[in-house]
């Protein structure tokens, strides 16, 4: 067995566990070694005379300034859009229904054929439709006949009125002369009672033509009744057979085809479904916290999963959020004239905003500070020279030249070479350059 490793390894230890662990004892050590002994002090050195001992303080070290590369940079107008994940949306889609019953006699329409507004899309059989309309129409002219004899009654009433007022006022003035005769004695009481009841028979007369009057506007009434019921019943009927024949109720494109020759439709039937595509909406939900940032006529644009681009402009901010999300729809028009753009495509919405100030810095040059927050280190310059200085950012977009952020002062010293190598008040030798992109 060999003796010197073993050994040669248990000095090394020992040197190393002195080294480590008993430095400062072996510095101490060395320095009591090193230092010149003091004259021993006799009792005959008086007081006064005894060398007083004053601690000269260290000078601060001087900090070193670390090279760094900077440049100034100003700030510059953005727009401050927002971007929205949505969906196209066409601008009108309707399931056209029957609003009456019938068996189809037309034949369907294929889906995906263009329509345009007001063409046939289903036809329904006409049945007893036409009898109806007969026998409306002969109520109508029954009607109509029974006019001219109602509205004749009236008169002939009115004259009888004008009969019996006249024969009243004789049968009056009859019964005065007869009071005043016999009161002078050239008439007898049966006269007068004879007078009397003339003046009776007269007023009950006169009754009987107002009554006849009444009856005779009665009459008139009713059977203008009787037209306006037979005129409804043909309209009815018209209204009815008019309903048969379903038609586009604007112009587009069938989504679905048109309900099968022969098949039974019933009020609320399916007859076909019609979208119209030009123009078309984008549809996006805005977060609550970016909705300010938007306004109807703002321009937008959008780009579909395809990479096709479109623009528009914003028709529709909704005033009310929606419950489960919180936020807010919005809608954007898009002219689609080639209807190359279809219902339900998922796009990428872009919408101005009002703009902003900001800086295009490197992302490189973003940083951290010990509190995790995101920022820039800046060249800030003081009485002793210029150091680095830290200030927090908000990153607004990024784009293939750099990252616009907001938060600096309108003119700043970016450091974009060793920012990672200084902290807060660290003194920095800055070199100004140009930014390169």
């Amino acid at each position: 067995m060999r003796i010197l490793p073993i050994v040669t390894a248990l000095l090394v230890v020992a040197a190393l566990y002195g080294l480590i662990f008993e430095r400062d004892r072996i510095i101490e050590f060395s320095a009591g070694l090193s230092a010149p002994s003091a004259p021993e002090s006799t009792d005959e050195t008086p007081p006064a005379q005894a060398q007083e001992v004053v601690a000269i303080p260290e000078e601060a070290p001087e900090r070193t300034a670390v090279s760094v590369r900077a440049v100034v940079l100003q700030s510059e107008a953005i727009e401050d859009g927002v971007l929205l994940r949505g969906r196209t949306e066409a601008d009108r889609k309707i399931d056209v229904r029957a609003e009456t019953g019938g068996l189809v006699v037309s034949a369907p329409l294929p889906k995906g054929t263009a329509v345009t507004q007001g063409q046939l899309l289903c036809r329904l059989e006409e049945g007893t439709r036409s009898a109806q309309r007969a026998e409306a129409l002969a109520r109508l002219a029954q009607a109509r006949a029974s006019l001219p004899s109602a509205e004749a009654a009236l008169p002939e009433a009115a004259a009888r009125v004008a009969e019996a007022e006249a024969r009243l006022e004789e049968a009056r003035i009859n019964d005065n002369a007869a009071r005043e005769l016999v009161q002078d004695g050239f008439a007898t009481e049966t006269r007068v009672a004879a007078t009397k009841a003339a003046v009776s028979s007269a007023e009950a007369a006169l009754t009987a033509a107002k009554s006849g009057v009444a009856a005779a506007q009665a009459g008139l009434e009713a059977a203008q009744a009787s037209i306006s019921s037979a005129e409804a019943a043909v309209a009815l009927v018209e209204k009815d057979i008019e309903r048969l024949d379903i038609k586009a109720p604007f112009s587009g494109m069938l989504e679905s085809d048109t309900a099968e020759l022969g098949s039974l439709m019933q009020p609320g039937s399916l007859c076909g479904t019609v979208i119209a595509l030009d123009p078309i909406r984008l549809v996006g939900f805005v977060p609550e916290a970016n909705v300010d940032k938007i306004a109807v006529g703002a321009m937008a644009g959008a780009e579909l999963i395809n990479g096709q681009q479109v623009v528009g402009t914003v028709t529709f901010l909704s005033r009310s959020a929606d419950e489960n999300t919180r936020t807010f729809r919005t809608e954007i028009t898009v002219p689609n004239p080639d209807l190359a753009i279809r219902d339900g495509q998922t796009i990428e919405i872009g919408i101005a905003g009002d703009g902003q100030q900001a800086h295009l810095v490197p992302q490189s040059s973003l940083t951290l500070d010990n509190e995790g927050n995101i920022g820039v280190r800046t060249v800030l310059e003081q009485e002793g020279g210029p150091v680095a200085h830290f200030m927090p950012v908000t990153v607004l977009r990024d784009t293939v030249d750099g990252v616009y952020v907001g938060g600096l002062p309108e003119e700043v010293a970016l450091i974009t070479v060793g920012q990672e190598y200084v902290g807060e008040g660290t003194p920095v030798a800055p070199t100004y350059g140009e930014l390169s992109q």
